[in-house]
């Protein structure tokens, strides 16, 4: 299976685990699973460490990428389509990150892990 990580997963995975529904515990323990990290998650992460909403156990600019590289994530980058994409999608969630990570879900046949209910009705595949 082909995942793409919301941001609050990663999170979770690193920090954690336990607040991570059953499936999403098992698709990433799952070795034969390919797990994305889009570089819209990296940036909501800058963002909010920025604004000190979000505190991690080192500078962003290490942890995101060392513990992508640690539990041999892939990095996700955003194309001109994903970012097109979002304008064909109704209104359901207000927030432009979840917006795009299910533009990229969508475009590259990824399932969401996420337990955001507001992505539901996108139709994109959830696991949580």
């Amino acid at each position: 299976m082909k995942l793409l990580l919301d941001t609050h997963a990663l999170l979770f995975w690193i920090y954690e685990p336990s607040r991570l529904g059953a499936g999403a515990l098992r698709a990433l323990a799952d070795r034969d699973n390919q797990v994305f990290w889009s570089v819209a998650s990296s940036w909501e992460v800058a963002i909010k460490v920025g604004l000190g909403k979000l505190h991690l156990d080192g500078p962003v600019s290490e942890v995101i990428p060392s513990e992508l590289l640690r539990h041999g994530f892939t990095l996700l980058p955003i194309d001109h389509a994903h970012v097109l994409a979002v304008s064909d999608l109704p209104p359901h969630h207000g927030d432009p990150f979840d917006r795009l990570l299910v533009a990229q879900a969508q475009a590259e046949g990824l399932a969401l892990v996420s337990y955001d209910a507001k992505l539901a009705p996108y139709g994109v595949a959830m696991v949580w």
